[in-house]
């Protein structure tokens, strides 16, 4: 059998990841829609607030992001680094 007979994993068909961003996404308005019926209480004032747990993770992932781009910058070898 050769390797391009090989059926596609099911997670790499675009179909499925179309579904998968489809689903996480109702996951996450379901999520943030679901504080209106049971109301968060804040320990601090500002993570009280509507939507906070949302926008606090989606800054949190992008400050990831970025950090690991920049850390990329200096931390990255050339090509022939590992060569004799």
């Amino acid at each position: 059998m050769a390797i391009s007979d090989k059926p596609n994993h099911w997670l790499v068909r675009p179909r499925t990841i179309r579904r998968l961003w489809i689903v996480f996404g109702m996951v996450l308005v379901l999520t943030v829609v679901l504080q209106q019926i049971a109301p968060v209480k804040g320990y601090f004032g500002v993570d009280g607030w509507f939507g906070f747990g949302a926008l606090f993770g989606f800054f949190a992932c992008l400050a990831m992001v970025l950090i690991a781009k920049v850390l990329g910058w200096f931390l990255k070898r050339g090509e022939r680094f590992y060569d004799g």
